[in-house]
Parts: structure tokens; C-alpha cells; sequence
């Protein structure tokens, strides 16, 4: 019997990905992000968000792809990976869907330029929309992750 997964849906340059809804907390407008010196440049700064202050990534930059320009779609997704929430930058959240888990496979090597170590898998839905599953431990890997720790502080 196939599990069905409830994901967020959400836009990174031509591509859809999903991100499982439990590991998001919440979805925010673009808010003004203060720098913070010697970080790798995909690692955008911090904000402010209701008293906590979260690192924020551009997923593009992270994923070495060409990164867009903020538009009013813009959005921070904020995620709660291994006990600390790091947002993201994204071009759009688009939708919530269920996904049938069978319907996943395991990703290619690269995917749109991304790495298979970053993805979950790959997600048909329909008959022609594929959609990109985020394997967020290893957006988050370990040498980042100290360096977001810090940001914390």
C-alpha cells in the first residue's frame, strides 16, 4: 500500500521541487536579510523572524545555478532541519499536493545541474510535471551547518 506525502511545491528557475510540509515551518514574504562577513556566498544572512534569528540560503546560489532576481513571488521558505531553522530563498511556493510515494524514483546523477547527493528523488505527477525532492540533511551538510550554527549565536 503506497504512502501518500503532503509536499510544499515550490519554484527554483525552470524546475519544481517539493519539500515534505513537516519540515517546514513556515513560508514568508522577501524581508530585509543582514550580511554576515566570511560565509560562502549562497549564505544570504540572517532575519529577524518573530523574535528568532534564522540564516537564510539562496537555494540557487547553493545549488550553483544562476540566481534570480527577487520579484514580489519571492518567498523564504523556513525549514526546521536537525533541531535548527535555516530558511531558504525561492523564486515562488507555488502549491501544497499529495504525492503518492511509489510515484518517486531515485534521482539521476545530476539533475538540472544539481547533485543526486541533494535530492530524495524524482516525482511524477501527471502525465508530463516532474517534480525535484529535496534531501534537506544534505542541502544542510555538516561543514554548513557549523558555519549556520554560528550565525545563531
Amino acid at each position: 500500500m503506497a504512502e501518500e506525502l503532503k509536499v510544499i511545491v515550490f519554484g527554483l528557475g525552470n524546475e519544481e521541487y517539493g519539500i515534505e510540509v513537516d519540515k517546514v515551518k513556515t513560508i514568508e514574504r522577501m524581508s530585509p536579510i543582514t550580511r554576515v562577513p566570511k560565509t560562502p556566498s549562497f549564505i544570504k544572512g540572517v532575519i529577524n523572524l518573530r523574535g528568532i534569528v534564522v540564516p537564510v540560503l539562496n537555494l540557487s546560489g547553493r545549488f550553483n545555478l544562476p540566481e534570480t532576481e527577487i520579484t514580489e513571488h519571492t518567498r523564504i521558505i523556513v525549514v526546521a532541519v536537525n533541531d535548527m531553522e535555516v530558511g531558504f530563498i525561492v523564486d515562488a511556493a507555488n502549491d501544497v499536493i499529495d504525492i503518492d510515494t511509489d510515484t518517486i524514483n531515485s534521482p539521476p546523477e545530476i539533475v538540472g545541474g544539481i547533485q543526486a547527493k541533494y535530492l530524495d528523488g524524482i516525482a511524477k505527477i501527471g502525465e508530463d510535471r516532474l517534480l525535484i525532492m529535496l534531501n534537506l540533511s544534505e542541502v544542510l551538510n555538516r561543514s554548513e551547518l557549523v558555519q549556520l550554527e554560528q550565525l545563531e549565536v
